[in-house]
């Protein structure tokens, strides 16, 4: 043991309540103990990240948030839309520990070699629970960081990266040779576009604004749309022809993009098909949704033919697919690079109490791009 943890600790929680409102609040809990194969961290740092805010917030309206806690018991409170209320009632009453990823520094093992191998070493984990000072993990489950490599820049090891090389493996696994990424200026963005120059693997960058695509284009990106320029069609028509691609990862969800990007695969098709067809090109386009920045419906205007397909994605379910050999090679590259192509960057750090700020949770629930926070739990509020 390097550390004396204490007895008990602060760990952040979301409650559904029965009067259709939604708490989140600081909990005192028992410090875990760790058990033979299990290894105890002090959380040094925990990223919100937009698969957070599900958990964090459920269906509330965050607009509604108001302090209703002390300064020794940080709380704050949301109402429930009425009308989504059902979807929140098999959370109902049950405060669930938030936080999906996270480093640290293992301050107490269990008797196992591989626990005790770990000790005083900095590691990443991904297990949920990381809004609290400590969490117990399984040794097996832990990712080794390289030496010298801090918390902070551990802290985002597994959903961001495993993400993006998912989503390259992804468009191997399928027979794809480029891909489409909307919100392509996004912390995960930008990490895709490291990955796949590092890899030469062609990219079409769907941005929203100017200065987004002029960040993109800073950091070596070749192909980008902004999808409110009036000529955004015309250039993503051009960048689909260039780089081939018949695959794209939408973190927008709701509108017409999804659509819109299958109507210009179509038409990049077609301009390169030896003869007409009434049902469109042969040439198989994939949409995978996996975000959800716009909640509305998703919009398709059929005129894409009929080799497409439009899915969802999410990580979990793909780490199943390749097994856990492969994945583990994916964790192990992270790890190597984790201060280059998967480096992460932070615009505010916060502690825990900090993180339930209505000033703070204004910006990070907004999920907008520049706005990625970091939770520090024994930072000082």
């Amino acid at each position: 043991m390097t550390d004396s943890p204490p007895a008990d600790m602060l760990q952040m929680q979301s409650t559904v309540r029965d009067d259709g409102t939604l708490e989140l609040a600081l909990a005192t809990v028992p410090t875990p103990q760790p058990k033979d194969d299990e290894v105890l961290i002090r959380v040094e740092a925990a990223p919100i990240n937009p698969s957070d805010l599900g958990l964090l917030f459920g269906t509330a309206d965050v607009t509604t948030i108001r302090t209703t806690g002390d300064a020794k018991r940080p709380a704050v409170t949301a109402d429930i839309p009425e009308k989504l209320r059902r979807a929140m009632d098999a959370r109902l009453g049950e405060p669930l520990p938030a936080g999906n990823e996270g480093a640290g520094v293992v301050v107490a093992a269990g008797s196992s070699p591989k626990a005790q191998a770990l000790l005083g070493r900095t590691v990443a984990i991904l297990g949920g629970a990381m809004y609290a000072e400590y969490r117990a993990m399984k040794a097996k489950e832990c990712l080794l960081l390289p030496e010298g490599t801090t918390a902070v820049q551990g802290a985002s090891c597994f959903v961001n990266p495993l993400t993006a090389l998912g989503m390259v493996e992804t468009m191997r696994l399928e027979g794809h040779k480029a891909l489409v990424h909307t919100a392509a200026a996004s912390n995960l963005g930008q990490m895709l576009n490291r990955l796949c120059l590092a890899d030469d693997v062609p990219l079409v960058n769907i941005v929203r604004r100017k200065e987004q695509a002029e960040l993109l284009r800073s950091q070596g990106a070749t192909h980008i749309c902004d999808s409110s320029a009036p000529s955004f069609r015309e250039d993503l028509i051009a960048a689909l022809v260039d780089t081939g691609a018949t695959l794209a990862f939408d973190a927008t969800g709701g509108g017409e993009l999804a659509g819109r990007i299958l109507s210009c695969m179509e038409a990049a098709a077609l301009k390169t098909a030896s003869g007409y067809s009434r049902y469109g090109s042969t040439v198989h386009k994939q949409v995978y949704i996996y975000g959800g920045l716009d909640r509305g419906p998703t919009v398709l205007n059929r005129d894409f033919g009929m080799a497409w397909s439009l899915g969802g994605w999410l990580l979990p379910p793909f780490l199943q697919k390749i097994g856990p050999e492969a994945a583990q090679k994916l964790r192990e590259r992270v790890a190597a690079e984790i201060t280059t192509t998967f480096a992460s960057q932070y615009t505010q750090e916060v502690s825990l109490a900090g993180a339930l700020e209505p000033k703070a949770i204004a910006v990070y629930a907004r999920q907008s791009t520049g706005a990625k926070y970091l939770i520090r739990p024994h930072m000082e509020a």
